[in-house]
């Protein structure tokens, strides 16, 4: 299992560079709702339908996990790790889910490569 980033799944989506590597691990991939809403948010404001962007999510058959009052808490705590870096709300959401998970979190942004956050393996994958 990995975990997704919002920006691994748009890069997947959009064909950019890395989305082979994503696409790898793709059947066995999770992804927190709060970062699937991000990617929804992004594909809706270039055009794309609510029901075209529902479909291709489901189509990838990911593991979409809830963010319950346990991740809510995890994640607040990775604010002070990640306050450098540009990380908002979607990121640390990612990251308390491979964090619980034990599994490494892919991301297309190079910042979290500097992360140092015990339990957490970060991939970037461009």
């Amino acid at each position: 299992m990995v975990v997704l980033d919002s920006s691994a799944l748009i890069a997947f989506f959009k064909e950019e560079p890395g989305s082979d590597l994503i696409e790898s691990h793709i059947a066995e991939a999770a992804i927190s709702a709060v970062n699937v809403q991000e990617v929804a948010k992004k594909m809706m404001d270039t055009g794309a339908s609510e029901d075209d962007v529902s479909a291709a999510i489901h189509k990838l058959q990911l593991m979409i996990f809830p963010h319950d009052a346990e991740d809510a808490f995890l994640a607040a705590s990775l604010s002070a790790a990640t306050r450098n870096h540009g990380s908002g709300l979607g990121d640390r959401s990612c990251l308390a889910l491979a964090i619980k998970f034990g599994v490494p979190a892919l991301t297309t942004d190079k910042a979290w490569a500097k992360l140092k956050i015990p339990g957490l393996e970060v991939v970037v994958v461009r």
